[in-house]
């Protein structure tokens, strides 16, 4: 959507298989979007609530197929801007490094700490070289707006934390879940890098919805984490997930002002136009198409 003005809300939600089922999705359409950075993980499912649009991607593929080390981040951030998408929405399993912060509870997080290693984590390279400001990874209007939702849906939520993301697909040992407490982490998992990063690039307005399934491995008395009831907790989280995505739309403003992520490409454009790669800028046209022209 080059030069495309954020005028009227939009909501981009990546998430888990299927997490627009159940919901009141009118207008329903699934449409495969390409994108010059490779496959994404799937088509996108895309609808109005309430009246307000909202863009769906499974993170996973369809039936989880993908593990997080090998989804195509770069693709999907990409299809969800080409999709008019003007925030997004990151919806995720995590566990917890934190005894108030128990399975059920959900938690959006404000900071990351990036311990992925192997993942393409910019839409820019050489030829085409920017450096985005991202000292505040997440959006503090969508942020609060979805805490505020998912608090309205009954959940137990804890506004701000720091979510260090690790590449998996194992889980942690214990050594490293206590490294990590130390280090100040709140919560683990393994999808919010670099999908944070790269939605700043995309001058897309990012927030999570974490949800707490386990404690991860730092705890003594208790057996390490396990995957089914990781999925048994999930179950009931994402019930509560859906609503929270109903009281989303419903608590929007009419008007959608701008937030900082809005212009992050504004000063971050390094290579003056006649050194930049003509084929890395054609590849940006929907990511930074409202500075590149």
């Amino acid at each position: 959507m080059k030069g495309q003005r954020k005028e009227a809300w939009h909501i981009g939600v990546i998430g888990g298989t299927g997490l627009y089922d159940g919901l009141p999705l009118d207008d329903a359409q699934e449409i495969a979007v390409a994108s010059p950075f490779g496959e994404p993980s799937g088509p996108v499912t895309t609808g109005r609530i309430g009246g307000i649009r909202f863009t769906f991607l499974a993170r996973h593929g369809e039936g989880h197929r993908i593990p997080a080390d090998e989804v195509n981040y770069r693709a999907n951030i990409d299809v969800m801007k080409r999709c008019g998408v003007t925030d997004l929405v990151a919806i995720f399993a995590i566990g917890s490094l934190r005894e108030e912060m128990a399975p059920g509870h959900f938690v959006a997080a404000d900071q990351i700490i990036d311990r992925t290693a192997g993942r393409e984590r910019s839409f820019f390279g050489t030829g085409m070289v920017a450096h985005v400001a991202l000292a505040d990874p997440v959006c503090a209007r969508l942020s609060g707006l979805l805490a505020d939702a998912a608090e309205g849906a009954k959940a137990t939520v804890h506004r701000g934390g720091c979510y260090v993301a690790v590449n998996g697909p194992q889980f942690s040992t214990r050594a490293e879940s206590r490294m990590y407490r130390e280090w100040g982490a709140d919560v683990i998992g393994m999808t919010a890098m670099p999908e944070a990063r790269l939605a700043r690039e995309a001058e897309l307005p990012y927030a999570m919805l974490a949800m707490v399934t386990d404690y991860d491995s730092w705890r003594d008395d208790v057996a390490g984490v396990d995957a089914a009831e990781i999925f048994k907790t999930l179950k009931t989280t994402t019930a509560t997930a859906h609503k929270a995505i109903i009281g989303l739309a419903k608590a929007l403003p009419k008007a959608r002002k701008t937030v900082p992520a809005d212009t992050a490409l504004d000063n971050a454009l390094v290579t003056p136009p006649p050194q930049r790669d003509p084929r890395l800028v054609a590849m940006l046209d929907s990511v930074a198409g409202r500075v590149l022209g």
